[in-house]
């Protein structure tokens, strides 16, 4: 069976992830036949980007989402177009709609910092939050 399904990306503790549509039977981060979007949700809000064309076509021609990418379809508002592709709708017109109601991309930068050479997580974070305070008492 085919399945959309989230393969995951990034380093450790950093993850990302791709939608792919990809056999069930193979490994999470083993081949694939599309990318379709990406997830990541390190940053704030989570960045949730969708082929919309192309998650329409595989869901019409019988592709089974997984789990965490039904939530993700539902949160982007492509699975109720999918419902009303299957009603009648025509595709061309509910793309349409799906890119004239897409949401500018957060920033790239993560809630999350990344530990720096012979730095531990900890460290990390209080330097981002003495910065952080640093930029809001200057801006005041």
């Amino acid at each position: 069976m085919v399945r959309i399904r989230l393969r995951r990306q990034g380093l450790k503790r950093q993850p990302t992830y791709r939608i792919v549509v990809t056999d069930q039977r193979k490994a999470r981060n083993g081949s694939y036949l599309e990318n379709i979007g990406y997830y990541n949700p390190r940053t704030r809000p989570a960045t949730e980007v969708i082929a919309e064309d192309r998650a329409l076509y595989w869901l019409s021609v019988g592709a089974q989402p997984s789990d965490a990418v039904r939530r993700l379809l539902d949160h982007t508002g492509t699975w109720e177009r999918f419902q009303r592709l299957r009603a009648g709708e025509s595709l061309a017109d509910l793309v349409e709609e799906a890119q004239s109601k897409q949401t500018e991309l957060p920033s790239p930068k993560t809630n999350y910092p990344a530990p720096g050479d012979g730095e531990s997580k900890i460290k990390a974070r209080e330097a981002a939050r003495l910065a952080s305070e640093e930029t809001a008492g200057e801006d005041s």
